[in-house]
């Protein structure tokens, strides 16, 4: 019978130490991760996003604004291929794609880098009042 009570401590000892290095290696994967920590603020009038991501610039990610998403994505560095000198574009580390309560206006949005995070605000888009539809028939 294999119970805490009758195993040796030394044997209790390395389970322990088992358990602390599995918990350790999934925390460091977690923190090596593949998203940075985001923060989110929205009112009525916008939706601020702020992103850690130390070591970047502006050159290293890349933003796309869709319909009602903003999609941030890492820049990898392209790869040298060994044959004729051409470079290969390897897939983004990561992607981080944040989906937005409502409608942005796109021609006013913008994003800048300051000491590592990445700021985007998002204005919302003007309402486009009432359309009556006609209905055929």
């Amino acid at each position: 019978m294999n119970t805490l009570i009758d195993m040796n401590p030394w044997k209790l000892l390395d389970a322990l130490f088992d358990v602390n290095n599995r918990v350790t290696r999934m925390m460091r994967a977690r923190a090596a991760g593949r998203f940075p920590p985001v923060n989110v603020f929205l009112d009525d009038n916008a939706v601020l996003i702020d992103m850690e991501l130390p070591g970047k610039t502006a050159k290293d990610v890349d933003l796309t604004l869709e319909a009602q998403a903003v999609v941030v994505a890492d820049k990898p560095a392209p790869v040298a291929d060994g044959e004729k000198g051409t470079s290969a574009q390897p897939a983004p580390a990561w992607t981080r794609r944040i989906e937005l309560p409502f409608r942005v206006n796109a021609e006013k949005a913008n994003a800048k880098f300051t000491d590592g995070i990445l700021r985007i605000e998002l204005p919302r888009a003007e309402a486009q009042g009432v359309h009556r539809i006609a209905i055929a028939g």
